[in-house]
């Protein structure tokens, strides 16, 4: 089992597809899909995290939030990886690994 955590943004810089300077209604077309996947996910202030079972998995719902921007003339992606090998539950259980050493709950 392998557990791969993808943080990344992604939104067009294009005007075409931007509201003056709000890319909102772009970033909510891919958590719309991101959130239908039932992929595990967290949305962040700045961007997204994933966890997919494998690389494939995690590309291929990258692929799925580009198609949701391909008709934009320009688009920004960042993405990070942590890939681990048997482990599962990631993006609740580094937090929690935190909250323990801290021996206290933090915002998440």
């Amino acid at each position: 089992m392998t557990s791969v955590l993808l943080e990344f943004s992604m939104f067009p810089t294009s005007a075409d597809c931007r509201d003056g300077s709000s890319v909102s209604k772009q970033v909510s077309k891919i958590i719309d899909v991101i959130d239908k996947s039932g992929i595990p996910y967290q949305l962040t202030p700045m961007g997204t995290v994933i966890e997919a079972s494998s690389m494939k998995e995690a590309l291929e719902m990258i692929e799925l939030a580009y198609e949701q921007l391909e008709d934009c003339d320009r688009v920004y992606s960042a993405l990070k990886f942590d890939i681990r090998k048997n482990c599962k539950n990631r993006l609740k259980t580094k937090i929690q690994s935190v909250q323990k050493v801290l021996n206290r709950e933090v915002n998440s």
